[in-house]
C-alpha cells in the first residue's frame, strides 16, 4: 500500500469496548461518545447489537433523532441461525429495526467453530454467511462482513477460511474485515493470512485485532502495510479480555510515523482528550501507562533524561507530546537532578538559580529517602522550594493540636480536634482582630475530618478565602508494611478551591501527623497563591 493513502477508521468502543469487564455505558454515555467520535472525523461508529439487550435498542431509537455529520452509524449482528430463513430470524429482525445505514455482520471462518460452536456443517455455515449478507444488502447502504477467528481458521484450514470470505463477497459484502478474535496471532501469521485474503477476494479488506498476545498494534500495522484499508479498534484498547487494538495508538502511529492518512492533524491533537473522556465515561481511572495519551507517555524522571530534553526534546521523545494533545511532565524524586528542578520550577512559574537547584536536589533526595513523594504533590514541592530559597512566608504558626476519638450513643466512632494557631500581628490588625491567637475545636467522623474542620475554623477568622478549600482526594500509603504499627505512612492530599487543584504530602510514623502536615501545607499553598494574584 502506498504511503499517503487513506485508512478508514471503524470505532467499536460502544460495542466491543462496552464488553470490557466493569464497563457499563449508559445510553447517554453512548450518545455523548458517538457525537464526539463523529466530530473527530471517524468514518464508522459501531453503536451496539440491537438484538442483544434493551439498552442498545434504546440507543438506536435515540440515534434516529440525531444527525451525524461525518460518521456512518453501524449496528452489529451475527449471521442467521442455522437452517433458518433470514426473513424469519428474530435477531436479524431486531437489527433491521435499528434502521442504521450500515450493517456489520460476523460469521465463522474457523472450521472448528463451525462444528463445535455452531454445531452445523461447513456447507451450512457458508450458506448462512451468503444468505444473510444477501438479505441485508438491499436493506442498507453497506454490509461490512467481519470474518470471526479468520487467522486461527486460516492456520487450521486455509482453503475453508478463504471460502467463507468469498461467500460474503459473492453475496454483496462491501467490506471484508479479518478478525483475530482470540488475539493470539503472530505478525508473521497475520502477514501470510492477510496476503491470501487480499488475493482471494475482489473487495476492500479491513483488520480487527485483539490484544491477548500484546500484539494488536503490530498485527494491525502488518495488515495495513499489506493493503488493509480499514482498521477496527477501540479508544484506550477497551474490549473483551485483554482488549482490542487501541485506536489512540493506531492513529498516531499510522499518520505521524508511517505517513498514512487517518484523522486530520488538529483532530489527532485531541486524542488525549478523547482518551480521557472515554475513561470518564467508563468510570475508570485514566491509564497512566497508555502510549501517546497516558500521563507517563512523556514523563521524564531521570536527571540525565531531563538534562537532554531541555536541550532537545527529540533526544528522549519519539514525537512532540502536543501532536497528540498530551504534555511533557518532569516529576521530582530521588532520581532527580538539577535539570529536573529547573524544569519543574519553570513549569510552576518559579525562578531558581543553579546554586539553589543543587540545594533543592539534595533536600528532595533526603526527604524521599524518608518516604516523601513529590510526583503527586507539586504544592509541597513549591513550598519546599520557597523555603530553601528564602521566599517562604509565615502566614500562620501552629502552637499545638490534640485529637481524640470516642464512641457516641449510636455506636459511631467520632473524633474531636483542638488546635491553637497564631498569625502575624499585622494580619490580625488588618482584620480588626483584638488577638492574633485562635484556639478552636472541630469535630468529624474521623480524625482527619476533625483536624480539617478545626483548622478551617481557626484560620478562616483571619483568612476568609480558606473557606473555598475542599479536600477532593485523600490517599494513604504504608511504606514499610513489615514494620507493623511503627511503619512509616505517607499521606497525599488533593485540594481544590474551585479554580485550582493542588497536591500536598505528609510523612510520619503517625498517620495523624502525616495527615496534619499535608493539611497544613494545603492551606499555606492556598494563601500563597491568593497573595500572588
Amino acid at each position: 500500500m502506498a504511503k499517503g493513502e487513506k485508512i478508514i477508521l471503524f470505532d467499536t468502543t460502544l460495542r466491543d469496548g462496552g464488553q470490557t469487564r466493569g464497563v457499563h455505558f449508559s445510553v447517554e454515555d453512548k450518545i455523548k461518545l458517538t457525537r464526539e467520535l463523529d466530530e473527530m472525523g471517524f468514518e464508522y461508529i459501531e453503536g451496539g447489537w440491537p438484538g442483544s439487550n434493551p439498552k442498545d435498542i434504546h440507543y438506536f431509537e435515540e440515534m434516529k433523532k440525531i444527525p451525524l455529520h461525518h460518521a456512518k452509524l453501524s449496528s452489529f449482528s451475527s449471521t442467521r441461525l442455522k437452517n433458518t430463513d433470514p426473513a424469519q430470524d428474530k435477531i436479524l429482525a431486531e437489527l433491521l429495526k435499528a434502521e442504521t445505514p450500515i450493517f456489520t455482520l460476523f460469521g465463522k471462518a474457523w472450521d472448528m467453530h463451525v462444528s463445535e460452536s455452531l454445531g452445523t456443517s461447513l456447507e451450512e455455515n457458508l450458506a448462512m454467511i451468503h444468505s444473510t449478507v444477501a438479505y441485508l444488502k438491499p436493506r442498507g447502504d453497506e454490509v461490512i462482513y467481519d470474518a470471526e477467528h479468520y487467522f486461527d481458521g486460516y492456520k487450521a484450514n486455509p482453503e475453508y477460511a478463504l471460502e467463507t470470505i468469498k461467500a460474503a463477497v459473492d453475496a454483496g459484502a462491501d467490506w471484508i474485515v479479518l478478525a483475530d478474535t482470540n488475539g493470539g496471532a503472530l505478525p508473521e501469521e497475520v502477514r501470510i493470512a492477510t496476503k491470501a485474503a487480499i488475493a482471494a477476494v475482489d473487495a476492500p479488506v479491513g483488520i480487527h485485532t485483539h490484544d491477548d498476545g500484546d500484539l494488536s498494534l503490530a498485527n494491525t500495522l502488518v495488515a495495513v502495510e499489506l493493503g488493509a484499508r480499514m482498521v477496527q479498534g477501540t479508544i484506550n484498547g477497551l474490549g473483551e479480555r485483554c482488549g482490542n487494538a487501541n485506536l489512540c495508538s493506531v492513529i498516531p502511529t499510522l499518520s505521524l510515523k508511517m505517513g498514512y492518512k487517518t484523522l486530520a492533524a488538529d483532530k489527532i491533537a485531541r486524542l488525549t482528550a478523547l482518551s480521557r473522556l472515554v475513561s470518564e465515561l467508563s468510570n475508570k481511572p485514566h491509564q497512566e501507562s497508555l502510549p501517546y495519551v497516558g500521563e507517563r507517555a512523556f514523563t521524564h524522571k531521570g536527571g540525565i533524561h531531563v538534562s537532554a530534553i531541555r536541550k532537545n526534546p527529540k533526544l528522549y521523545e519519539h514525537l512532540p507530546p502536543e501532536a497528540v494533545g498530551n504534555q511533557r511532565y518532569v516529576p521530582n524524586s530521588d532520581q532527580a537532578g538539577k535539570s529536573n528542578i529547573l524544569q519543574k520550577a519553570s513549569e510552576l512559574g518559579m525562578t531558581v538559580g543553579d546554586a539553589h537547584a543543587k540545594t533543592i536536589v539534595a533536600k528532595v533526595k533526603e526527604l524521599e529517602a524518608e518516604g516523601y513523594h513529590f510526583e503527586g504533590a507539586d504544592a509541597s514541592f513549591e513550598l519546599l522550594t520557597d523555603d530553601l530559597t528564602g521566599r517562604r512566608k509565615d502566614f500562620f504558626t501552629v502552637h499545638g493540636f490534640r485529637v481524640h476519638s470516642w464512641e457516641n450513643e449510636k455506636g459511631e466512632i467520632w473524633s474531636e480536634a483542638t488546635i491553637k494557631v497564631s498569625v502575624p500581628d499585622a494580619v490580625a490588625g488588618e482584620g480588626g482582630h483584638t488577638s492574633s491567637i485562635e484556639h478552636t475545636v472541630g469535630e468529624g467522623a474521623g480524625p482527619v475530618e476533625a483536624m480539617d474542620r478545626a483548622l478551617h475554623r481557626a484560620l478562616e477568622t483571619f483568612y476568609p478565602s480558606l473557606g473555598e478549600i475542599r479536600l477532593t482526594d485523600y490517599k494513604v500509603r504504608i511504606l514499610d508494611e513489615e514494620a507493623g504499627t511503627t511503619a512509616v505512612t505517607r499521606v497525599l492530599i488533593t485540594s481544590s478551591d474551585g479554580k485550582r487543584h493542588w497536591g500536598t504530602v505528609g510523612v510520619s510514623e503517625n498517620i495523624i501527623e502525616a495527615s496534619w502536615r499535608a493539611l497544613i501545607e494545603s492551606m499555606e499553598y492556598k494563601l500563597k497563591k491568593d497573595e500572588e494574584q
